[in-house]
């Protein structure tokens, strides 16, 4: 089982735009995926019943786009599913620690939905909230 970690970047003038981290064991995926990504806003992720809380039903969520002065045409997704007390993401394919390939990641559901009530709290109140040493 995999831990999740949120953090959110506060946006300029440490970024372009206010973008959403997701961290699985310490590793940034979004940027192992793909590191012309950055995450989407914490106000489309981490609302609450928002795209990344799992449903018994398997979903395609998108979690980050193309990095720019816009956000560009290609988007990163992970397909997101609840079997039974496990969050299950599929869909991905980023190097793991050992530069073998993840293609699927599982979260005890109670760490995870914890973690995304934590930081989406912590956004909504401010990035005084975000947990010691994450960026932003």
């Amino acid at each position: 089982m995999s831990t999740l970690l949120v953090s959110t970047c506060p946006g300029p003038p440490v970024c372009r735009a206010v973008h959403t981290y997701l961290f699985v064991d310490g590793l940034d995926v979004i940027a192992r995926s793909d590191d012309r990504m950055a995450g989407l806003g914490p106000d489309l992720l981490l609302r609450p019943g928002g795209p990344l809380c799992p449903t018994d039903a398997p979903r395609e969520v998108e979690v980050a786009a193309e990095a720019g002065p816009e956000p560009g045409p290609d988007r990163l997704t992970v397909r997101i599913r609840l079997r039974g007390g496990t969050v299950v993401w599929s869909g991905l394919a980023y190097p793991g620690p050992g530069g073998d390939p993840v293609e699927e990641i599982r979260f005890p559901l109670t760490q995870y939905l914890a973690e995304i009530e934590r930081a989406g709290a912590a956004t909504r109140e401010g990035p005084a909230n975000s947990p010691p040493g994450s960026p932003g």
